[in-house]
């Protein structure tokens, strides 16, 4: 069996005055390389059979349109930035850069991107979320051909046998994840673990509660906290829910060893490859009845590196412009099991996949991480993953936060 997908990986945090200091030499003293006028490189994180097949089979078709030749160019998803920042010193980066929308403010802030208006592109029919998902200062650098979010994943057959409704609000997951713990099967898994992993399932409980990454030591904010420290509490959660990947939890759910999880669409796959397990798919719940379930958009945008050759730069504008046309974020989409960023794709895949309507309505409310405090966003992911660690292993949540938001304001 095909082993689950891990999309979000741990990350190496690269600080901006190297990335300045690295692109700042490549933008002044231009592309400084050779290269053959009809052959194009797109370098991605599509290192995984599966995705790495999809994104040729879609090069292939942009290249016959274009009457150019693509290559695709795929490193590990945690080594993009590392790489790029290697090619951009050898004045060799390639001419499509998908990066991880959360790493691109700190790309763009160094002048590394070029705006991808001012290359002809525009962001009609993609919604407002998306398009500052690909933000940074007001200005789009990163097209995203299809965004992920988080949902809650539930065994049909679990909930059935206890005669159990899906939960709607955070009280009712509660009281849920408590009455289907038993033996070794516990209510709920989740990651919590000291990388972004824990970080992106933690932002669904900060932001429905109203709390806000800005803020960090807020009442908000140790709100939803405090409630993961419920769930610990009352045993619906492992204690190693610590240390666990998304990945992890995908595989504990799989095994039994879970009657629901938090994760996303990138588990679809290897869910559907287990016999006999009967799953479904829901919006993560609320703190209170009405109130909007916020997630994080995740993903990876299309960006134009800096590289001082306008030609190539519009041509790489083309590229991305074919792969995030309608039909081929519809066909990523559904291989993906991905949300297609654009509207009219968005509205033609929902009736191909009416299984993951769920996961559409939750995109519809979900935001970016950076949106708020763009480049900032690595300090405080490494802030808020201290601050789990010490507040699901004792610490107060208001100490650990106190702490995290200091860290923040510090810059250490």
């Amino acid at each position: 069996m095909r082993q689950p997908r891990r999309r979000h990986h741990r990350r190496v945090i690269v600080p901006l005055t190297v990335v300045s200091a690295l692109l700042g030499g490549v933008v002044l003293s231009g592309c400084g390389q050779q290269r053959d006028p009809d052959v194009y490189t797109v370098m991605n994180s599509s290192t995984d059979e599966s995705y790495h097949r999809w994104d040729a089979q879609t090069l292939a078709r942009c290249s016959k349109t274009l009457g150019i030749k693509i290559e695709q160019q795929s490193v590990p998803a945690s080594q993009v930035m590392t790489k790029a920042l290697r090619m951009a010193s050898s004045k060799s980066l390639p001419d499509v850069l998908q990066l991880d929308a959360s790493e691109m403010p700190t790309f763009a802030e160094a002048g590394g991107l070029i705006p991808l208006k001012d290359l002809g592109l525009t962001t009609q029919d993609i919604p407002e979320g998306i398009v500052n998902f690909g933000s940074y200062q007001g200005k789009y650098y990163g097209a995203a051909r299809t965004v992920n979010t988080l949902a809650l994943f539930y065994n049909k057959d679990t909930l059935d046998k206890a005669g159990l409704d899906v939960p709607t609000t955070w009280a009712e997951m509660q009281d849920t994840a408590k009455k289907l713990t038993q033996g070794k099967r516990y209510g709920l898994a989740l990651s919590a673990g000291g990388a972004e992993d824990g970080v992106f399932q933690f932002t669904p409980f900060m932001w429905s509660n109203g709390g806000d990454e800005t803020k960090l030591d807020s009442p908000q904010v140790a709100g939803a906290l405090d409630y993961w420290k419920g769930l610990l509490k009352d045993g619906s959660l492992s204690k190693s829910t610590v240390n666990w990947t998304q990945a992890d939890v995908n595989d504990q759910f799989m095994a039994g060893n879970a009657a629901m999880m938090i994760n996303g669409p990138w588990q679809v796959e290897s869910l559907n490859a287990k016999k006999g397990l009967n799953w479904g798919i829901a919006q993560i719940p609320v703190p209170k009845a009405g109130d909007d379930s916020v997630g994080p958009l995740g993903g990876g945008i299309l960006t134009v590196p800096n590289t001082d050759d306008e030609a190539r730069e519009k041509m790489a504008a083309r590229i991305i412009g074919c792969m995030s046309g309608e039909q081929e974020e519809i066909t990523y989409a559904i291989n993906s099991w991905m949300v297609p960023a654009n509207e009219k794709a968005a509205d033609q895949w929902r009736k191909k996949t009416p299984e993951l309507a769920a996961l559409a309505d939750q995109v519809a409310t979900a935001r970016s991480r950076t949106a708020k405090v763009g480049a900032q966003w690595s300090s405080v992911s490494l802030a808020l993953q201290s601050a789990f660690q010490s507040a699901l292993t004792g610490e107060s949540s208001e100490a650990a936060l106190k702490r995290a938001q200091q860290q923040v304001t510090s810059g250490n």
